[in-house]
C-alpha cells in the first residue's frame, strides 16, 4: 500500500516532471465527464513535496472529486482551470480562487488578510521576494506558461512554516508527460487607454525592449563610494560620468505599442535500463504598456484641505523574461526531480505631473499649476531557484528529502526626479536647484538569498484503519543586503544657480557645461530619513511531529505540533536602531473530517500561527512604490504577530468536479501589523510606515458552488458534447481593530510611542480586508474537443489601503481603495492542422472598464482623491501550436 510523506500533500492536486499521479492527473482533468462513484477500495497517493496529507485511503467508494480526501481545507487550480480563466500570471488566475484577491502588484490576499500573513511556495519551498516591501514574492512574476498548477490551503498543518495567517499558496511548475512536445505561441493585444494613445517614455538603453539594461545605467563606482560613506560629489569631472539625456528626457510617444509575448516550451521522457527520465524546458517574453493619467491630492486638515492637488500621467513599460528547466527520473517507487526557474521583471517609466500647494505659499497664476514634475524610473527584479526532490518510497517508510537555492535582485538605477515652479516673472517654470524647486537622483539596490533544507519521513501502521505517524525537520537561511542612495543636485555652495538656466529642460540643466561653469554638486541626502543601506537576516529551525488516523467509519483526524525558532535581525548602517527578535514557538492544529453521508463530509479546524514582520517593514530606509508613487519606512519596532485560527466547513461532492461547500471562519489576531500613512515634516507628500495594532479580529463566511450541466438534451449533433459550466463563489470578511489607550510605536522614525487610539480606530477594518468578494463564471465547452467561452465575473468592495495619517494631533480618514465589479471574456478553439494541435485564444478584460480609485472621504461628503485614474478595456489574440 503506498502513501506520502507529511509533506506530500501540497503536491496533492499536481503532476510531477515524469509520470503524474492519478490523483493529480484528475485534478488537472477538470474538463472530464462526470463520472458515477464506484463501490471499491481506492488507495491515493500523490508523493511531493509539501505534503499534508500521510495516506489517504477511502474505504467502500472512489471519490472523483479529489480535493475531498485531503486532511485539511484546501482550493485548487488546475493547469486546465488556469486555461480557461485565460490569465498571463497566476496572480490574475487565483482571484478566482474563494476568498481570494490581489492587492497592488501581485500580492494575494487570503480572506482577508494580506500577503504578509500567508506563505508563496514553489514545488512545495519557500522563495524570497525581490520587492523591498516584501517577504513573500509577488504573484504577477509567474507567468502561466510555466505552472502547472496552483494550490491554497487555508488550514494550517503542522509541516508548514509557522507563517500561515491566510494560507498557503503553492505553485507546481509544469511536468514532462510521458509523450514528449514542441510548443511555440504567440500573442498581441491592445489596451483602449493606452494603445496607440498618448503616453511618454525616455531612451534608455538599446535593450530596453527586452527588458535588460545595456550598461548605459551601470552605477559608478564614485556613486557608490559616496553613498556608503556619506559624502557629497562635488568633482565635475565625476558629475559628468552620469548618465544624462539617455534617462533624463522625457518624450511624447503619440501611438504607445501594442502589447506583445512570444514563448515556447519542450519535453522528452526517455526509459534508461530500469529508470524513466524525464526533460522539460520552457521559455517566455513578454512586453506590454500602461498609461495612467493621474489624479492625486494629499489632505492636510480635518476638513478635506488638499496641501497638494494634481495630475499627473505615468506611463509603464513592463518586460518579463521566464524561463524554465526540470529533470525527473522515476525508478521503481522512487521519485528524483530537479527544478530551476528564471524570472526576469522589468518596468520602465516615465511620469510628468502639475500640482497645485497654495497651503504652502507656492501660488499658481492665473490658473497655471504652483510647479511641474517630471519623472523617469527603471525597477529591475530577478528571481532564480534551482530545487531538488527525493521521494523515496520503502513500503511502509516514505521519505522525503528537499533542498533549494534562491536567489532575487531588484535594481533601481537612475531614479530621477524635477521638480519646476512656476515663476510670474518670467511667466515660465524655472528650476534654481534650489528649494523649493529640485533635481534628484536615486541608486538602489537588493538582493536576497534564502537557502532552505527539509527532510520529512512516514510511517504507516499495519493495522485495521489507517493511521500514519509523520515527522519532519526544516531550515531555511535568508539574508538581504539592500542600499539607497539619494543625492540632490544643487548650485553652488548649496545654493541657487543662475536665472541663465533654469528654465532650461532637465538634460541641459545638468549638461556638462552648466555643471562645470555653474559650479552644480551633488549632494548625498541618504540618510535624511532613515538608513543609506541595510543588511538583514532571518533563520528558522522547525521540527513537527503528526498523525493522521481514522478512528472510526468515516471519522477522520489529523492532528500534530510544530515547534518553530527564528532569529531574525535588520542592521541598518549609520546611527539609526536596528533590529533583533529571537522568538521560539509551539505551534499546534487539528482537523477532524465527517464522511457523514457517501458524498458530504464537515470539517472542524483549530490552529496556532504566526507571522513575523518582514525585513522593510522592520527596516529604516526609504523606498519609492512605483505602483502608488508613495514613499515607505519601515519600523524598527516591529513585534511578531500571533493568530489564533478557528474553522468549520461543509462539502457536498455530487459528481466529478462538482461541489458545493460553505464555511465559517474565526481568527485572534495578537500585534497585527498595519499601514500608517504619513505625511512628513515638512512635505506635502504622502509616507507610508508601520506599526502594531494592539489586537485585531477577523470572521467571516464563504461559500462555493460549481455544476457542469450537459446539453445534449437540447438535440443536434452541435450540443451532442456541450456542457455548461457554472461556478460561483462569494466570501463575507469582517475584521475589528480593538485599539484604545495602549501604547504601540509611531510609524515616524525616530518618535517616541503613541497611544493607539491615535492611529487606529476601535472598531476600523484590518488594512487591505474587503467585506465582499464575489466571483461567478459561466461558460459553454465542448467534453471531447477544445472549444471554451468562459465569461468571468469578479468584484471586490471597498477596503483600506492605509490608516488615515496624523496631521496636527488629529487623525485623518482611512484611505480607500474601491476595487468594483470587472467582466471578462476568454474564448478558446482548437484544431489539427498538418499534424499539429492549435489553439486560438481571444480575451477581452476589464470590459465594464472599472477605473482604480483610491480615496479619502471627509465630513460632508468632501472627497480627496489620493490616486485614481482610468484602466482601458484590454484585448488579445494569441495562437500556439504543438507539435
Amino acid at each position: 500500500m503506498k502513501k506520502s510523506t507529511a509533506f506530500g500533500s501540497l503536491l496533492l492536486l499536481t503532476s510531477q516532471l515524469v509520470a503524474p499521479q492519478a490523483l493529480a492527473q484528475a485534478a488537472q482533468d477538470s474538463a472530464a465527464e462526470a463520472a458515477p462513484q464506484d463501490e471499491e477500495e481506492v488507495e491515493i497517493s500523490a508523493p511531493g513535496a509539501g505534503d499534508t496529507s500521510d495516506e489517504i485511503v477511502v474505504i467502500g467508494r472512489n471519490f472523483p472529486n479529489v480535493i475531498k480526501v485531503t486532511p485539511q481545507v484546501v482550493s485548487v487550480l488546475s493547469n486546465a482551470d488556469i486555461a480557461r480563466t485565460g490569465e498571463g500570471d497566476i496572480a490574475g488566475a487565483l482571484t478566482r480562487v474563494t476568498g481570494l484577491s490581489v492587492v497592488g502588484n501581485g500580492f494575494v490576499y487570503v480572506r482577508g488578510l494580506g500577503d504578509r500573513y500567508s506563505s508563496s511556495l514553489l514545488n512545495g519551498l519557500p522563495l524570497p521576494s525581490p520587492e523591498p516591501l516584501r517577504r513573500v514574492v509577488p504573484l504577477d512574476l509567474f507567468p502561466t506558461n510555466i505552472v502547472a498548477s496552483a494550490l491554497v490551503q487555508k488550514s494550517y498543518s503542522p509541516n508548514y512554516p509557522g507563517e500561515f495567517g491566510g494560507g498557503a499558496i503553492n505553485l507546481t511548475t509544469r511536468a514532462a508527460p510521458r509523450d514528449g512536445f514542441f510548443e511555440i505561441e504567440g500573442s498581441i493585444g491592445f489596451d483602449t487607454v493606452t494603445t496607440s494613445e498618448l503616453g511618454y517614455t525616455y531612451d534608455g538603453g538599446s535593450h530596453d525592449v527586452f527588458g535588460y539594461d545595456d550598461g548605459e545605467r551601470t552605477v559608478p563606482g564614485f556613486i557608490k563610494a559616496a553613498g556608503a560613506a556619506g559624502t557629497s560629489i562635488t568633482d565635475a569631472a565625476q558629475l559628468m560620468q552620469l548618465s544624462n539625456a539617455p534617462t533624463t528626457v522625457v518624450f511624447e510617444n503619440a501611438h504607445i505599442p501594442a502589447n506583445w509575448s512570444v514563448g515556447t516550451s519542450f519535453a522528452k521522457t526517455v526509459d534508461i535500463g530500469g529508470a524513466r527520465v524525464g526533460l522539460i524546458g520552457a521559455g517566455g517574453l513578454s512586453n506590454s504598456w500602461q498609461t495612467r493619467a493621474q489624479k492625486q491630492q494629499v489632505a492636510i486638515g480635518a476638513d478635506g484641505g488638499l496641501a497638494s492637488d494634481g495630475n499627473q500621467v505615468t506611463t509603464d513599460n513592463r518586460v518579463i523574461a521566464n524561463g524554465l528547466l526540470g529533470l525527473g527520473i522515476e525508478a521503481g517507487e522512487h521519485l528524483i526531480r530537479f527544478t530551476n526557474v528564471y524570472i526576469h521583471d522589468t518596468l520602465k517609466q516615465a511620469i510628468i505631473g502639475q500640482f497645485d500647494e497654495e497651503n504652502f505659499g507656492i501660488p499658481g497664476q492665473f490658473g497655471v499649476p504652483s510647479f511641474a514634475t517630471q519623472n523617469t524610473n527603471w525597477f529591475e527584479r530577478q528571481l532564480f531557484t534551482s530545487q531538488i526532490v527525493a521521494e523515496l518510497d520503502f513500503g511502509a517508510v516514505d521519505v522525503d528529502l528537499r533542498g533549494a537555492y534562491a536567489n532575487t535582485k531588484r535594481k533601481a538605477p537612475y531614479e530621477r526626479a524635477f521638480r519646476y515652479i512656476w515663476d510670474p516673472v518670467v511667466s515660465d517654470y524655472t528650476n534654481a536647484l534650489s528649494s523649493p524647486s529640485a533635481a534628484t537622483i536615486a541608486f538602489s539596490d537588493l538582493n536576497e538569498d534564502l537557502w532552505t533544507g527539509a527532510a520529512d519521513i512516514a510511517y504507516e501502521f499495519d493495522s485495521a484503519r489507517p493511521i500514519t505517524v509523520s515527522a519532519g525537520y526544516a531550515y531555511s537561511d535568508t539574508t538581504r543586503q539592500s542600499y539607497r542612495y539619494f543625492f540632490r543636485f544643487v548650485g553652488p555652495n548649496n545654493g541657487p544657480v543662475g536665472t541663465a538656466v533654469s528654465q532650461q529642460r532637465p538634460d541641459y540643466l545638468l549638461s556638462d557645461y552648466n555643471l562645470q561653469t555653474y559650479g552644480i554638486t551633488l549632494r548625498n541626502e541618504s540618510t535624511g530619513t532613515g538608513a543609506a543601506a541595510y543588511d538583514a537576516s532571518l533563520k528558522v529551525h522547525a521540527g513537527y511531529i503528526q498523525g493522521e488516523a481514522e478512528i472510526a467509519d468515516g471519522l477522520r483526524v489529523a492532528a500534530g505540533v510544530r515547534y518553530e525558532t527564528a532569529e531574525q535581525q535588520v542592521n541598518p548602517t549609520g546611527a539609526v536602531a536596528g533590529t533583533r527578535l529571537d522568538n521560539d514557538y509551539w505551534l499546534p492544529a487539528a482537523t477532524v473530517t465527517w464522511n457523514f453521508a457517501p458524498d458530504m463530509q464537515l470539517r472542524v479546524h483549530g490552529s496556532k500561527t504566526i507571522a513575523r514582520p518582514q525585513f522593510r517593514e522592520l527596516a529604516p530606509q526609504l523606498y519609492q512604490d512605483f505602483e502608488s508613487s508613495r514613499q515607505f519606512i519601515g519600523n524598527p519596532l516591529l513585534v511578531d504577530s500571533q493568530l489564533y485560527n478557528a474553522e468549520a466547513r461543509y462539502e457536498w461532492y455530487f459528481a466529478r468536479d462538482q461541489r458545493l461547500t460553505a464555511a465559517g471562519f474565526f481568527k485572534k489576531i495578537d500585534n497585527p501589523i498595519e499601514a500608517v500613512a504619513f505625511v512628513a515634516a515638512g512635505s506635502t507628500s504622502l509616507q507610508t510606515g508601520f506599526s502594531n495594532a494592539p489586537s485585531a479580529k477577523l470572521w467571516g463566511g464563504e461559500i462555493e458552488a460549481q455544476k457542469f450541466v450537459g446539453l445534449d438534451a437540447l438535440g443536434g449533433d452541435f450540443f451532442a458534447t456541450k456542457r455548461l459550466l457554472l461556478v460561483a463563489n462569494y466570501t463575507y470578511t469582517k475584521s475589528e481593530i480593538e485599539s484604545g489607550d495602549q501604547l504601540v510605536p509611531s510609524p515616524i522614525l525616530g518618535a517616541p510611542a503613541v497611544q493607539s487610539s491615535l492611529l487606529f480606530d476601535d472598531g476600523a477594518p484590518l488594512v487591505g480586508q474587503s467585506d465582499h468578494l464575489v466571483n461567478f463564471q459561466i461558460g459553454i465547452e465542448d467534453t471531447e474537443s477544445l472549444s471554451q467561452l468562459t465569461v468571468l465575473f469578479n468584484y471586490a468592495s471597498e477596503r483600506v489601503t492605509n490608516r488615515g495619517p496624523v496631521v496636527e494631533g488629529i487623525r485623518l480618514p482611512d484611505i480607500i481603495e474601491k476595487p468594483g465589479l470587472t467582466i471578462d471574456l476568454v474564448a478558446r478553439q482548437g484544431f489539427e492542422l498538418a499534424g499539429a494541435e492549435f489553439e486560438v485564444k481571444f480575451e477581452g478584460r476589464n470590459l465594464t472598464k472599472t477605473r482604480y480609485q483610491e480615496y479619502q472621504t471627509f465630513a460632508g461628503d468632501v472627497r480627496v482623491d489620493t490616486n485614481t485614474y482610468d484602466v482601458g478595456r484590454k484585448f488579445s489574440l494569441s495562437l500556439s501550436a504543438k507539435f
